[in-house]
């Protein structure tokens, strides 16, 4: 028996937590979750309304997209007249208007508008997470590791950096793209994450030259402290606030980049719903109903809207943060 017990009265013995339960991982993950979710609310009343309702927009759809397939939501894919497993109720006429049954109406192929908005979020979050989580990853680490260190590695790293910013990336990207025919959300995500790397390295890399002539920095190297104790525990926690801030600016040009891949039908193939799919679909239509083309085009512009407000807002109190150290 690992916990240990004590005795209230005759018949009732209360058993209290050791130590050892406080260690254990469901433990120590609660705590984590319950810390993260009230550094979120203190954050969250400090935010201007207008940075408030960016913010509850983003984590709407967020969530549509995570639990778009258990919502009481129609299927994205189900065609009028056409001998598909369709659930989620009737299919209605194409370009019907919004309805109880279809809360955004239909588009031309009877299929509902505001079920493959929800579907196409999938696509267009999953590639701005795949390709922030890339680009932030091996950029943010690499950066702050050249402006830390400095010598012979800065200058081998920013030379790479340098080649491959050569490259003209929208070129390099249309390519890549249009040489797979079965391409996932991965494959996409992989490609933009990649040649987003640069531009986090050199922010990173601008922010960690800054952050390595702090005092706290400077002591910890007289005192003898590793470098890579110093990177990790000094310098990375400093640049990672302002990385997450520019990220959130680098999600919103990631969205518009697949939306615009998708228009070309470049992006995640068909019967797939996404954004700029669906606008790519419904503007041949553009002259009988202009509702099929307007919902996904103004999910896209107040995702990105919310994403720069977000970013912005971020940066400029990591600006602040940064000033008072």
């Amino acid at each position: 028996m690992t916990d240990s017990a004590i005795k209230v009265s005759d018949n009732v013995v209360a058993v209290a937590p050791t130590l050892e339960d406080e260690s254990g991982f469901s433990y120590q993950l609660k705590r984590f979750t319950i810390g993260l979710l009230k550094s979120f609310w203190a954050t969250f009343r400090k935010m201007p309304i207008s940075i408030k309702v960016a913010t509850v927009w983003l984590l709407a759809i967020s969530f549509g997209a995570l639990f778009a397939s258990w919502l009481p939501i129609q299927d994205p894919v189900c065609q009028l007249n056409l001998p598909l497993p369709c659930t989620g109720g009737n299919l209605a006429a194409k370009w019907e208007g919004p309805s109880t049954s279809n809360f955004l109406g239909t588009d031309t192929l009877s299929r509902d508008t505001f079920s493959r908005i929800v579907f196409g979020a999938q696509v267009s979050l999953g590639v701005v997470v795949g390709a922030v989580g890339i680009g932030m990853t091996i950029g943010g680490i690499s950066g702050a590791l050249v402006g830390f260190v400095r010598g012979k590695t800065e200058s081998v790293v920013m030379s790479i950096i340098d080649i491959i910013l050569a490259f003209p990336p929208l070129v390099l990207l249309l390519a890549l793209a249009s040489s797979v025919e079965n391409r996932t959300i991965w494959f996409v995500a992989g490609i933009i994450g990649v040649l987003s790397i640069p531009q986090y390295t050199r922010v990173a890399r601008a922010n960690a030259l800054a952050v390595s002539r702090r005092e706290f920095v400077m002591a910890a190297e007289a005192m003898g402290t590793k470098r890579s104790t110093i990177l990790f525990k000094e310098v990375l926690p400093n640049v990672l606030p302002i990385l997450v801030a520019y990220a959130m600016v680098v999600a919103a040009r990631v969205i518009v980049v697949e939306g615009a891949l998708a228009f070309l039908n470049l992006s995640v193939p068909l019967p797939k719903p996404s954004w700029g799919s669906m606008i790519n679909e419904s503007r041949a239509d553009i002259k009988q109903t202009l509702l099929p083309t307007l919902w996904p085009s103004l999910a896209l512009i107040f995702t990105v809207l919310s994403l720069n407000m977000v970013g912005d807002w971020l940066q400029r109190r990591g600006a602040g943060r940064s000033a008072a150290l």
